[in-house]
């Protein structure tokens, strides 16, 4: 069996790659417990160095890294850069991780207590499409830094930029069998890595409804998990605040990527005294996206990912939807679709399920109760903006709205140095930041007794 990849940008044919299947996915885990037990005996200031190592590589195919996600998933040939920019940067955080898993000693009578960070084993990562590299690096980096394995199962449309950093580790001098990328079909490889013993954790990115699933599988055997899922973030716009600003930076706050982005501010939410001026100043905004060529140094916006993922957001979107006003996009070939705006009622299907592409709704709110109310009728809680001049409302709202990751006059959502993750159902657990290579272990309890 064999994945066709298409170039969503024009709906040629990149290439087909094989797909692993079961007896293969078991192998390749055994091959990666055989790896961890020697990875893990290495000095911490061993595997930092080979962390290191890893991240020159990335630096040195930075521009490779790029242009094979233009072609593979569409994105903007700058945005790609970033990306494969912070896949290099992320490394050189978690390289630092190894030598500092402290443990504790803590008080006890008749001896001494200590507390060990012991890596779980072998970890199983799988990866969505929309941010391929970026998304696998927050798993992958700290969960080597703490000892363990990898075995990533990458998106079926977008596998491209995972193997090639594969064979980047293996280039680096990382051990044969410690990183290794599995392309492959969820109900397959993913549901593998769930079920298969050795795999002592999993970590999903993707939708709410197959996280579930996996966190199900995962409670068979008393698997750790840690998911990152669905949003539908909201954006809340104060009348206090700077409008002009508001209003030209929120198409990017939703737009980035084609609005696949589990953090996009697809929901924006005006104080009804500005809400006219506020849309008067949104549609020079979205008009001003430039949507094209991904390969193009100015574009900021390419296309949807696959046919199957057009049509799905397209279906938000009938003939007779609120259309407020819509950007351009290209016609002919390729898989795009225009920054639309919707003013729908508060209940509509597109004000309430995320529908992950470059469509955004317009609601307008009486006052601060309202807005918390309204930001908090979703079952996501995952990322979201408050645009206020006034200290104080910032402070309440952002305590008050019930997410992970907020942001105060921007749209800020993800540094590797800070946590990352979401409240309800948006995910179990954080990634990055400096704790994150201590979610990839199990901490081990001795009491040393002293004779007196």
């Amino acid at each position: 069996m064999s994945l066709t990849l298409i170039n969503p940008a024009d709906e040629t044919v990149i290439t087909e790659i094989d797909e692993f299947d079961v007896p293969r996915t078991d192998a390749a885990i055994a091959r990666a417990a055989v790896a961890q037990k020697l990875w893990a005996r290495l000095a911490p200031a061993g595997r930092a160095a080979a962390l290191r190592r890893f991240a020159d590589v990335v630096d040195a195919h930075v521009e490779e890294l790029a242009l094979l996600e233009v072609r593979n998933s569409g994105h903007p040939v700058s945005q790609a850069r970033w990306e494969a920019g912070h896949v290099r940067d992320v490394l050189e955080y978690y390289a630092a991780a190894p030598e500092r898993l402290f443990g504790k000693q803590i008080p006890v009578a008749g001896g001494l207590d200590l507390t060990f960070a012991e890596p779980l084993g072998v970890v199983g990562i799988i990866t969505p499409w929309n941010f391929p590299m970026t998304i696998a690096s927050w798993g992958f980096a700290p969960a080597l830094a703490a000892g363990n394995a990898v075995v990533l199962k990458p998106a079926e449309w977008t596998p491209l930029t995972s193997l090639r950093l594969a064979a980047l580790a293996l280039e680096a001098g990382l051990p044969e069998g410690l990183f290794t990328v599995l392309p492959g079909r969820g109900p397959v490889v993913g549901e593998r890595l769930v079920t298969n013993p050795t795999v002592r954790k999993v970590v999903f990115t993707g939708s709410t409804v197959t996280g579930k699933r996996v966190m199900a599988g995962c409670a068979e055997q008393v698997k750790r998990v840690t998911l990152e899922l669905g949003g539908k973030s909201a954006n809340i716009v104060f009348a206090d605040s700077d409008l002009e600003k508001a209003a030209a930076t929120a198409p990017y706050g939703v737009f980035e990527n084609a609005g696949q982005d589990c953090c996009a501010r697809s929901r924006i939410l005006v104080e009804r005294s500005v809400y006219e001026r506020f849309m008067e100043l949104l549609e020079p905004a979205v008009a001003g996206v430039k949507v094209g060529d991904p390969l193009d140094e100015a574009t900021e916006m390419g296309p949807l990912v696959a046919r199957g993922h057009y049509e799905k957001v397209a279906s938000y979107v009938p003939d007779d939807a609120p259309v407020a006003f819509r950007g351009q996009a290209p016609s002919g070939p390729g898989f795009w679709f225009p920054p639309t705006v919707l003013t729908p009622g508060r209940t509509d299907r597109s004000a309430t399920e995320e529908i992950f592409g470059p469509v955004v709704t317009v609601l307008p709110f009486d006052d601060e109760a309202d807005a918390i109310g309204l930001a908090n009728a979703t079952d996501y809680g995952l990322s979201g903006s408050i645009w206020t001049r006034d200290l104080s409302r910032a402070v309440r709202m952002a305590r008050a709205v019930e997410s992970g990751n907020l942001s105060v006059n921007s749209h800020s959502s993800v540094r590797y140095s800070t946590p990352f993750g979401g409240f309800k159902q948006s995910g179990l657990g954080r990634e990055l930041g400096p704790d994150a290579p201590l979610a990839f272990t199990e901490t081990k309890n001795v009491f040393l007794a002293i004779d007196e």
